[in-house]
């Protein structure tokens, strides 16, 4: 009984990765169809105000980077409003922040101290949102660099109404810096040429990433704003902005570099954040998501692989440790000679990893054949975020027992490194 148990999970949890592999071959052909996109700007007479929220807890080797590129902006600066919360900084962020506030009447500075402080990003940006008079909220990290005209790129598709918000592209800065940057740039590559693109084109769940972003404020205050409670707020607000009829505009024309983290160990503190935030709304949204008339049934079959993509590397060490057992028990004759399909499926089908065929063909649309030899070294992250998911999954599934989560926000530190751009 035992092995027939243990035979028929191994053959579904093979035929979820086939699932998850045949979803990114229509991500890549879809793209690779049509690989050339509309970089350029169409003027346009929709110009609304906006708000910028600026998240920042001890920023300041970057605050000010970001802040004189946001004095470049070509937008109206008499319809912009920037809002910098500093989030209980205990370094000079608050007088960097503060003398441009001094030069620049559209530049507020919002303080948060002692208990309302450092409760993480969502909080911040909801202590902000009273503060906004902006039609469109456009949000971006203090590490963030943007092109001097993304306001207009991503402001001009508000004008259609059934546009929620709108998602531009993330393009590492540091890049060259070492091996985890360098790898760290082609997942990037992997999921906002291929994977982001595709969903725009296809018409399915395109997901707000929480920065490099706007939404409109009407929509983000009837909504409630973000929560508080789920650490990935961007996966959350998304799912919110469908399940009310609305959509999330993807435009790959609209860049803004990052500063991407530097090290395995800050590697593994943001991408558990990550994780298990995308666990968290996977447990909140799922049925949602199934029973919502608001989504189409293509969109309705997107948001479930979206939500449960951090789930898919524990799913694989879970089919690993099936297909060792049933060959040393030497049960199943016929499925142990089958043991290696997670093997062979797991490294091209881990969604949020920036699987094979998005990166290689991402690279080649971006016009980076070189960074294709580092292709292979993923393997190497992706061994390393089935050890994060799973820490990930078990502290989740312990949280939803005892009915509490005891994780403390843990900002990604950020060092000023600038490569030439």
């Amino acid at each position: 009984m035992l092995a027939e148990i243990l035979e028929f999970l191994f053959i579904l949890l093979s035929l979820v990765m086939v699932i998850y592999l045949l979803r990114h071959c229509i991500f890549t052909v879809t793209v690779l169809k049509r690989s050339k996109c509309d970089v350029n700007l169409s003027k346009s007479d929709y110009t609304p105000t906006v708000t910028i929220l600026i998240p920042a807890r001890n920023e300041d080797k970057v605050i000010g980077r970001l802040l004189r590129r946001i004095t470049e902006f070509t937008y109206p600066k008499d319809k912009l409003q920037v809002i910098v919360i500093d989030d209980g900084s205990t370094d000079q962020t608050e007088r960097i922040v503060r003398e441009y506030s001094k030069l620049y009447s559209y530049i507020i500075v919002l303080k948060r101290e002692g208990k309302e402080a450092g409760k993480g990003k969502p909080s911040a940006l909801n202590a902000a949102l009273k503060h906004a008079i902006g039609e469109v909220v456009i949000c971006f990290d203090a590490d963030y660099y943007p092109q001097r005209d993304i306001v207009e790129r991503l402001v001009r598709w508000f004008k259609d109404p059934t546009i929620g918000a709108v998602q531009g592209r993330v393009v590492v800065l540091n890049e060259p810096y070492n091996i985890v940057t360098r790898l760290i740039a082609l997942e990037r590559i992997g999921g906002y040429v291929v994977d982001q693109e595709a969903r725009e084109r296809l018409g399915l769940i395109t997901q707000f990433g929480g920065t490099v972003g706007g939404i409109k404020r009407s929509l983000l205050e009837s909504l409630g704003g973000w929560d508080e409670t789920i650490l990935a707020e961007d996966t959350e607000i998304t799912f919110r902005i469908y399940l009310a009829g609305y959509r999330v505009k993807y435009d790959i024309s609209a860049e803004s570099y990052e500063e991407a983290v530097y090290g395995w160990r800050a590697y593994w503190k943001q991408r558990y954040r990550w994780a298990r935030g995308h666990m968290e709304c996977a447990f909140k949204y799922f049925l949602k998501v199934l029973k919502s008339d608001k989504l189409t049934p293509a969109q309705r079959i997107d948001g479930l692989l979206l939500l449960n993509i951090y789930f898919m590397p524990v799913l694989v060490l879970f089919s690993w440790l099936i297909g060792i057992l049933l060959c040393l028990l030497r049960w199943g004759q016929w499925v142990t000679n089958l043991w290696l399909i997670p093997i062979l499926f797991s490294y091209s089908s881990v969604g949020n990893f920036a699987p094979f065929y998005e990166v290689g063909v991402g690279a080649y649309i971006d016009g980076r054949s070189r960074a294709c030899w580092l292709i292979p070294l993923l393997v190497i992250v992706f061994f390393y975020n089935i050890l994060i998911c799973s820490k990930a999954f078990l502290d989740v599934i312990v949280s939803k027992l005892i009915g509490k989560s005891k994780y403390v926000w843990e900002k990604t530190e950020h060092n000023g490194y600038i490569n030439s751009m």
